[in-house]
């Protein structure tokens, strides 16, 4: 057989081949096409430059220079103070204090931190909490070398789930919680038809990992639902009253989901 012959049909083979491959490729990207989705666009939101910054879409309800977003929770002027570093300080006895709008499913960005002076033990040392839809409270305490049940430590949600992992840092230095919350949803005669649900990153680790919330926070007792709105304002709290140590907040800011 001549060179030229071989060399034809080399050719021919290569081209047939190609031609092949590209009828197969084109074929798989038709198929993979069924299952691309090209909308609806998610909207373009900016990140903070930091963790602790709100992105774009996010409400503000903090920053260091006002209460404007906030009030005593039975309703007047929030009594607590605004420290030099811009830090919101419980005043004991002041009571707790709500946002004034109301909130269901969201994402909430929280620092907080107790005083570098410890004082008290067990829930009398740095106790605070913050309730969603002003029914259900994750822990706010100062859990660093200090027993207590675990079930009402930092991270907990409060008499219900005990954190994962104990991830306090020491009194007097801030720490953040990033929390996922699900409002629960009722039926018309007042029925749980699903539970609230919260996911909770204590400084940075998981510590409430998409857990059930089995009803509004009751310190004694077994926790119960009763319906309510779909928005509730969210409620820091003045635990001073049995001796809890006066908690302080910032970079608070809150996304709607």
């Amino acid at each position: 057989m001549k060179k030229s012959i071989v060399l034809s049909a080399a050719i021919a083979f290569v081209v047939t081949t190609n031609a092949q491959n590209k009828v197969n490729q084109d074929s798989l990207f038709k198929e993979a096409a069924k299952t691309e989705f090209w909308e609806p666009v998610p909207k373009m939101v900016t990140p903070g430059k930091t963790n602790s910054d709100a992105p774009s879409d996010a409400i503000v309800l903090y920053n260091g220079k006002d209460v404007a977003k906030w009030e005593k929770e039975k309703g007047g002027k929030v009594g607590w103070k605004i420290d030099k570093d811009g830090a919101l300080t419980v005043v004991k006895g002041s009571g707790n204090i709500a946002t004034k709008q109301g909130f269901g499913n969201c994402q909430l960005h929280i620092e907080w931190r107790e005083p570098s002076v410890i004082a008290g033990a067990s829930q009398t040392r740095g106790n605070s909490g913050i309730f969603f839809m002003g029914q259900y409270e994750l822990q706010v305490l100062d859990s660093y070398n200090n027993p207590t049940y675990v079930n009402g430590q930092a991270g907990s949600i409060y008499k219900q789930h005990i954190p994962l992992v104990n991830a306090s840092k020491k009194p007097g230095e801030w720490q953040s919680y990033d929390v996922i919350f699900t409002a629960p949803v009722f039926f018309s005669d007042g029925k749980v038809q699903s539970p609230a649900r919260i996911t909770v990153i204590h400084n940075g680790i998981l510590v409430q990992n998409n857990v059930a919330i089995k009803g509004h926070t009751e310190w004694i007792g077994i926790p119960k639902y009763a319906a309510h709105s779909d928005r509730e304002p969210l409620v820091l709290q003045d635990h001073g009253l049995d001796g809890g140590q006066p908690m302080s907040y910032r970079n608070i800011w809150v996304r709607e989901l």
